[in-house]
């Protein structure tokens, strides 16, 4: 597959402090991300162009907009973050990526199959980059964690109407580092034992009455939501399935899927998979419920990294696909070993409590953590136990120094919940005292309002740990309904009878 990176406006003027148009911190934080995707893209043979602005002294936009990005000047260059990687610089004159510049001719030259459209800013020129490229026919992909804008409400209004309106793919760049996950299916579900005991009994019923037809089985969900648990379907699948006569149509793992939408067609002799019917309902159901709700902190977050910290709410035999549903669903990380493991990465996390309680002080805590850890494992000291969170931050920010990544608020309800003028003070005092580096990260009944409600109020946070929101995440209910037998269309009562047309499925199996 043939793809195309078009990094738009990652220019010195919109991501550096003091140019007029700065777009803020909030900006800043999708560098590492954008970084990423380009050392990703780039290792796979990808062409990247860097759109950048360059404006004439007199430029009709200055009567909209201070002047900016002007021919010859610094505001006008790559940020040196990204000066390094490899790519051509488009110049451009408006919002278009397109008009009067030679990306169209060569996009013409190169027939991507895809383009992935990062940058800033959000509701301006990434928006036109994304809708000259659909209107030209192009398939697009909008990693929103590599995407950014100075004003937040327009930032999402400019993600929803690509997805809604231009039919962009809002994705993750942190998804997409996901390795694919290797699921074993247990012998419980392949004997049987965890279906609804009538699919044994029909099973039993079939074979003494020697019929085994080869049947049409369609799947789809009663809401809109992010669809997980297709890969551990996939390999449940091919664990059953008998060499040839069978096809299996899908949905991928992490895509978006509507109400009531087929993701899942399976033809195949029915005996061979009837009996599974209530595992492969339940996989999706509760896979894609936790996966939702984390796509929707994640969005709420705007790029601001969210971690996984909900498994303490769910029974451990669930863990590890709780962990990697949330992960699928764009969180940044997870807490626990097992789900880190599922899903190819690091596990996440700080120090508990019940650490600092029994050492009797957090620093005495933190520097043991420092002690005792390996270098790899991120220096992030608790701050809330014994003392006032912005006095135990600069504690502990002066007995580790430059090892300290960040500090976490998780003042409990008791106290009032950690708010956004509790955060805007520790920001303050650490920035007194030189610990600008370090992050502040947030963790107690986060939600996608709580998210929202930090960030309106322009709370500087650095990453939120998200438990019970995903963890406790109602199932989204998936149907299974017989559409043909032995080629025939045949439906229950309600449903139509026959094949639904679904273009999005692509042929798993």
């Amino acid at each position: 597959m043939t793809k195309v990176v078009l990094v738009s406006d990652m220019l010195r003027g919109f991501l550096e402090e003091g140019y007029p148009l700065y777009c803020g911190v909030q900006a800043r934080r999708i560098i590492p991300n954008v970084q990423g995707l380009l050392e990703q893209e780039l290792a796979q043979g990808s062409k990247v162009f860097f759109l950048c602005d360059h404006h004439a002294p007199d430029d009709p936009e200055f009567k909209m907009f201070p002047p900016h990005c002007i021919d010859g000047t610094a505001e006008a260059e790559v940020i040196p973050e990204l000066a390094q990687y490899e790519g051509e610089i488009i110049p451009k004159r408006t919002y278009s990526s397109f008009f009067n510049t030679p990306l169209e001719e060569k996009l013409r030259q190169l027939k991507p199959d895809k383009l992935i459209v990062c940058g800033v800013c959000t509701h301006i020129c990434v928006l036109y980059a994304v809708a000259d490229a659909r209107i030209r026919g192009y398939e697009v992909e909008v990693p929103v964690d590599c995407v950014a804008s100075f004003n937040e409400a327009a930032h999402h209004f400019a993600l929803q109407h690509m997805e809604r309106i231009h039919g962009a793919k809002l994705t993750s760049f942190r998804v997409s580092q996901v390795q694919p996950p290797k699921f074993e299916p247990t012998e419980a579900v392949l004997s049987g034992e965890t279906a609804d005991i009538y699919f044994t009994r029909t099973i039993e019923i079939l074979r003494h009455e020697k019929l085994n037809p080869v049947a049409t089985m369609e799947i789809f969900s009663s809401r809109s939501g992010i669809l997980c648990g297709m890969e551990e379907v996939k390999a449940l699948l091919s664990r059953i399935f008998p060499e040839g006569n069978c096809e299996v149509w899908a949905l991928s793992e992490g895509e978006t899927m509507s109400e009531k939408e087929v993701v899942l067609r399976i033809t195949a002799p029915y005996q061979s998979y009837g009996l599974y019917e209530t595992a492969i309902d339940g996989i999706l159901a509760h896979c894609s419920g936790w996966a939702t709700a984390a796509r929707q902190c994640m969005e709420a977050a705007q790029g601001i990294p969210v971690i996984s910290f909900g498994v303490r709410h769910v029974h451990p035999s669930v863990v590890a696909v709780m962990d990697y549903a949330a992960i699928t669903g764009g969180c940044a990380g997870c807490s626990s070993i097992v789900g880190a493991k599922l899903a190819g990465i690091e596990p996440s996390g700080t120090m508990p409590h019940a650490l600092i309680i029994i050492m009797g002080d957090t620093v005495k805590a933190t520097i043991a953590f420092d002690k005792y850890m390996p270098p790899g494992v991120p220096r992030v000291s608790l701050v809330d136990t014994f003392k006032d969170e912005a006095e135990e931050s600069l504690l502990v920010a002066q007995a580790l120094g430059g090892k300290l990544k960040s500090v976490r608020l998780d003042t409990p309800s008791e106290r009032g919940r950690v708010t956004a003028d509790l955060v805007k003070e520790v920001r303050a005092r650490l920035d007194l005292a030189g610990f600008n580096k370090v992050g502040i990260f947030v963790s107690g009944g986060i939600d996608p309002e709580r998210i929202t409600y930090f960030i309106e109020s322009g709370a500087p946070v650095d990453g939120f740990g998200i438990g019970s929101y995903i963890s406790g995440a109602k199932p989204i209910d998936f149907t299974a309904d017989l559409h043909e037998v032995e080629g025939k269309p045949i439906a229950k009562r309600g449903r139509i009878p026959g094949i639904t047309p679904n273009p999005r499925l692509k042929r798993i199996m």
